[in-house]
């Protein structure tokens, strides 16, 4: 368990596209549909794609559940915590200014984020 390097941007880009590629791992989905999804849920809400209300209402029309992270220490629980702690499922972590998918434990990204504090919790629900 632990990080795992991701980076499915066609062009390799590192452009600000976390909630695209957290949603498109954790959605087994390229990134092109990706954006293009969040892009129409976007319009549809008159709102940029990567603003937490267009995910989080995309993330809710496909079939995944919200909840908030509660810890004694938020600035002490991570990303690498919540990993061990959810060995299986998929989820996608929230920390307010970044999105990071979470699958069987290992969380994807372009860098290790795993000291990162997560606070929104999306869970996958099979």
């Amino acid at each position: 368990m632990g990080y795992v390097y991701f980076q499915n941007n066609p062009m390799g880009k590192q452009v600000g596209d976390c909630v695209v590629r957290a949603l498109s791992k954790s959605m087994d989905m390229s990134w092109d549909d990706a954006y293009m999804e969040l892009a129409m849920q976007g319009l549809c809400m008159c709102d940029m794609p990567n603003s937490n209300s267009v995910w989080g209402a995309f993330l809710y029309l496909n079939g995944y559940k919200r909840e908030s992270i509660e810890v004694a220490c938020p600035d002490c629980y991570t990303v690498k915590d919540f990993c061990m702690e959810h060995p299986t499922g998929d989820y996608i972590l929230g920390t307010g200014s970044h999105a990071i998918a979470v699958c069987s434990g290992n969380y994807f990204d372009s860098s290790d984020s795993g000291n990162e504090n997560p606070v929104i919790v999306w869970e996958k629900v099979r």
